[in-house]
Formats: structure tokens, sequence, C-alpha cells
């Protein structure tokens, strides 16, 4: 989606007045968060360490209550997880006992019950195979490396076909090759299904790349210091990242992060 036909493309994200102060800290996380999120949208977080990308992650996904302010999913207030939304944080968390497409599993069988995985077991098995797990299907989490274990929770977090994906650096373990093959994979699976998606990321390329705007946050308390519309052709590919325009978006990205920390 480039940033011209965003106009008349039917709002999935209404955020008007977000503030959250973490009282037992006294720590003020984030201020005056405006913003609207359009379908099949991809957009970004970006900004320094502790600037509040990850807590907006989390009450967008109703784990938690903002101080103040209206968060808006499909024109509906967020009060809890809702089911069209899938989360990944930055670490896996599968669980030891369960093998890698029994974890992957794991949310068909809590909302339906165990007898409708079977129905899901092919599903299951050819995420694995697309993010590259094939033959690990029954291997445990400790038999799996970091990135390995993080490939299987993204596919976890795929099963359920979700319709909104808020993604915390999910690919910030995996080795640079594996990252950039993953962030090809999101770009397919987020086109295919007209899926929006919302990215936590520290990586201005990665922003860039994957991106139809990027929302680059001041330090804490953490505002939105600028918006920046990425308008490249898709499907993206490693060689977009050659364009002269990929540089320049990168630029005005990385200037706009250096003047929110100047003016925090």
């Amino acid at each position: 989606m480039s940033a011209g036909t965003l106009e008349g493309t039917r709002t999935v994200y209404r955020i008007e007045g977000l503030d959250h102060v973490f009282d037992a800290a006294e720590v003020h996380a984030l201020q005056d968060i405006d913003l609207r999120i359009l379908q099949g949208q991809v957009v970004s977080f970006i900004g320094p360490s502790g600037c509040g990308k990850s807590t907006l992650l989390t009450i967008m996904a109703g784990l938690l209550e903002p101080s103040r302010g209206t968060v808006l999913l499909n024109g509906e207030d967020v009060d809890g997880p809702p089911d069209e939304v899938g989360i990944m944080f930055q670490r896996a968390t599968l669980l030891p006992w369960r093998t890698t497409v029994e974890n992957v599993l794991l949310p068909i069988e809590l909302r339906h019950g165990k007898r409708r995985t079977k129905a899901y077991r092919d599903q299951a098995e050819d995420l694995l195979q697309r993010v590259g797990l094939a033959g690990f299907e029954r291997r445990y989490p400790g038999e799996l490396s970091g990135g390995m274990a993080q490939r299987a929770a993204i596919c976890r977090m795929l099963i359920t076909e979700p319709d909104v994906l808020l993604l915390d650096e999910p690919f910030g373990a995996l080795d640079e090759l594996t990252r950039e093959r993953m962030d090809l994979e999101l770009q397919r699976i987020a086109a295919a299904r007209d899926a929006t998606v919302v990215l936590v990321t520290h990586s201005i390329p990665e922003a860039v790349l994957l991106s139809d705007r990027v929302y680059a946050m001041s330090a804490r308390p953490g505002r939105i210091s600028e918006v920046i519309d990425i308008d490249l052709p898709r499907p993206r590919t490693l060689d977009t990242m050659a364009l002269p325009a990929f540089v320049d978006y990168t630029g005005r990205v990385r200037r706009a992060l250096d003047r929110g920390h100047e003016d925090s």
C-alpha cells in the first residue's frame, strides 16, 4: 500500500490522547499519542530504547490499560485481547513440554479444543516449512536454537490467521540472512491476507523496507516526533535496499530520530 492509496481505506486502529504512567515507578512512558492505522497498512514504531514502543504495542493488544486516552479497534474500545489480533513479543516463550508443532497448534487448542487441532496440523506444518523448520516439527524447544524457537513462535501467531499482527522486535534474535528472509516472508503473508501489521523495531532499514508509514518516537516520555510515509513499489525485495529512494528514506528516518532526541 503506497501513501497515495491510504485515504478511503477502513480505519483499523484509532488512538487519541493516549498517555501512560507506570505509577509504582513513577515512569511517564507515553505522552499525547494520536494515530490512525488503516486496513492492510504496515506501520513501524522506531525510537530509542525505553521510549515506550513496546508499552504502546502492549496497550494496542489489550494487555495493558492506558492511563489516559482512547484506543479503538474497528470502532470498538480495546478492553482486553481481541480475537482478531495476533501478537508476538521479543522472546519465543514456547512451552518446553510440547513439540514444535504442538506449540504452533496451541492457540487452536485453547480456542476450539484439542480435537480441532488435527484439522490444522497440515497448515501448521506448512507454516513451519515456510520459515525453514521442516524436519523439526517433533523436536522440543530445548532442541532448537533461539532463532529457530522464534520462527516457531511466528508460526504459532499465524496459525489463527489474525487480521492484525502486532510484532515487538520479532526477528531481533535471528541472524542477518534469516532476518532478511523473514522480513520478506512477513511482507508476503501480510499482502496475501490484506493483514494490518504494526512493527516495533530498532532497525531503520527494516522499518523502511517493510512499512507504508514509519512513526519516529522521541525519548521518554515517548511521543510521536515525526511521521514518514514510505512510497516505494511493492512487493519489495532485497534489491529495493539499493534504490536511491530507499537510501533517502533511511536518512529521513535517522534525522527524525535525531531531532526527536534533541527535542526530548
